[in-house]
């Protein structure tokens, strides 16, 4: 459990979006210490496509960026190719096929096997893989939680824009890793 020393009080669990403001300022802090062009979460140039800069986002894998026209579609294929080999896996969005957590958990697992046994997972139980997804993704990457694992059970279709935002964290970590 992360905490914040207020002055004064006692110590309180810091909020996933607490988490998520304090991520995106280190974010901010370091690209105002670049004098460079702005980039997105995968490294690319924010310059127009057509102005004969770089593209808006560019994955490490030059077969997905030939692949998907679009960020959300690069991103969707990024986790499609990391958990190709893991049962109970079809990503083919970002809501429904995330509601069960197993997704998060094989994607974690991709990069941190040994963190978990993945064969140990079932679909059922929603609350249970949510849970270990978002632990070990904090714990041993540093991933912040900014999506509650209460949300996640009670939503059969969450928000497809809640998890593109902590998919593109836990890419921004691994990028690099295969």
């Amino acid at each position: 459990v992360t905490t914040r020393t207020v002055t004064g009080s006692a110590a309180k669990p810091a909020s996933p979006f607490a988490k998520f403001k304090q991520l995106d300022r280190q974010n901010s802090q370091q690209s105002a210490k670049s004098p460079t062009t702005p980039t997105t979460p995968g490294g690319g140039s924010t310059a127009s496509p057509t102005s004969g800069k770089q593209p808006i986002f560019r994955f490490t894998d030059p077969a997905l960026n030939a692949k998907a026209a679009t960020v959300k579609e690069q991103l969707l294929q990024w986790c499609q190719s990391k958990t190709q080999e893991y049962e109970n896996i079809e990503i083919t969005n970002f809501s429904t096929s995330w509601n069960n957590g197993l997704a998060f958990c094989a994607l974690i697992h991709h990069f941190l096997p040994d963190a978990f046994d993945y064969s140990q997972l079932t679909p059922k139980n929603r609350r249970k893989n949510f849970e270990l997804a978002f632990t070990v993704a904090d714990e041993k990457a540093g991933i912040a939680p900014l999506l509650d694992v209460e949300d996640m059970v009670v939503m059969q279709r969450p928000d497809w824009k809640c998890v593109f935002v902590y998919v593109q964290s836990i890419y921004r970590r691994f990028r690099n890793c295969q």
